[in-house]
């Protein structure tokens, strides 16, 4: 970033070259760049695999967009409310719940499939939902898709959310609280079911892979004002999420570089084995290539949402996404 003193004499020297090259005709062309490079673009996102094509698009694209971390949900929906960052990886419901407010925010993408996970001790005797009535669950939020996930688990062994209790925990305390058994069981996104896996205390009871494989949670989100004001920037924005998916899904060596480039300080600040982990049991326990925003599926998303109690009436598409970005993708290079 420029001091005032290297903005003034930036100016004094353009002022100087514009007089001298009406009557010397010197040549420029050697001479340094002298205009202020944009400021990236603020994107927040969490440090969760679910976001992992964030940290690839930041990376690929080189200075054009930073990823900006948030701890959790509610951080970020402020920010965005308020308008201290412009984009976002967010929670659909909660997008929908936003725009139903009024508040001016649209989808232009989606940042993943499947990713999320409902672990139990790996001495406990559970083996179906059923085993968990009455049981201690930790969700990440109930605007979080992972208690409509829940949902759907134990409605298909006739239980509601009423026979089970239902605690809001932020995701990183989650393996330490079911391995302190504070809890019977956590659903959540990784790497946090992962970790546990990883460090041998837990084990999957179900998995969106096996149950849900159209499942959404994450959305690139942006404030309409950035659409209205440089609609170039959250094309390249899309253009790059989009093409980070495919690049992820497109070979093993592509998702163990990202392990390594997530868990950098810059980005989710994590060990990179557990990052690798995700990748690998299974390879597509989180997907990233097909990030098509299919309105059916939204229309779904929304229906168990309204169920749920999370979001009190029916949102119109066309209220909370703009497809014109996706459907406007120019293919561009990752190359890392």
């Amino acid at each position: 970033m420029t001091t005032v003193f290297e903005q003034v004499h930036s100016r004094r020297r353009r002022q100087l070259l514009g007089a001298m090259g009406s009557s010397l005709a010197l040549p420029l062309a050697g001479l340094p760049t002298l205009a202020r490079a944009a400021d990236p673009l603020q994107v927040g996102g969490l440090p969760v695999t679910c976001n992992l094509t964030l940290p690839i698009a930041c990376s690929a694209r080189g200075g054009a967009f930073e990823f900006s971390k948030y701890s959790g949900w509610p951080e970020i929906k402020e920010s965005l409310m308020t308008g201290r960052i412009q984009a976002a990886y967010m929670l659909a419901p909660l997008v929908m719940d936003l725009a139903d407010r009024k508040i001016p925010l649209k989808v232009v993408s989606l940042g993943h499939r499947s990713g999320a996970v409902i672990m139990v001790r790996t001495d406990s005797a559970f083996k179906r939902f059923a085993d968990l009535r009455g049981k201690r669950i930790a969700i990440p939020s109930r605007f979080a898709v992972d208690f409509l996930f829940l949902r759907k688990m134990l409605a298909r062994e006739n239980m509601s959310p009423k026979d089970v209790q239902i605690l809001e925990m932020a995701p990183p305390d989650m393996p330490a609280a079911l391995y302190a058994n504070a809890v019977d069981a956590y659903c959540t996104g990784e790497p946090f079911g992962a970790a546990a896996q990883r460090a041998g205390y837990a084990r999957p009871l179900s998995m969106t892979r096996d149950e849900w494989r159209n499942y959404i949670c994450c959305v690139l989100t942006v404030r309409e004002e950035l659409i209205k004001s440089n609609r170039p920037l959250v094309q390249d924005l899309v253009n790059h999420v989009q093409a980070a998916g495919n690049w992820l899904d497109a070979s093993p060596v592509n998702r163990a570089k990202a392990a390594k480039i997530a868990a950098t300080r810059k980005f989710f600040n994590q060990d990179p084995k557990v990052i690798q982990f995700v990748m690998d049991n299974p390879a597509d326990r989180v997907t990233y290539g097909d990030l098509r925003m299919i309105r059916a599926e939204f229309d779904d998303l929304m229906k168990l949402s309204i169920e749920a109690g999370t979001l009190k009436r029916p949102v119109a598409f066309e209220q909370y996404v703009d497809e014109s970005f996706v459907k406007a993708i120019k293919p561009v290079s990752i190359a890392l």
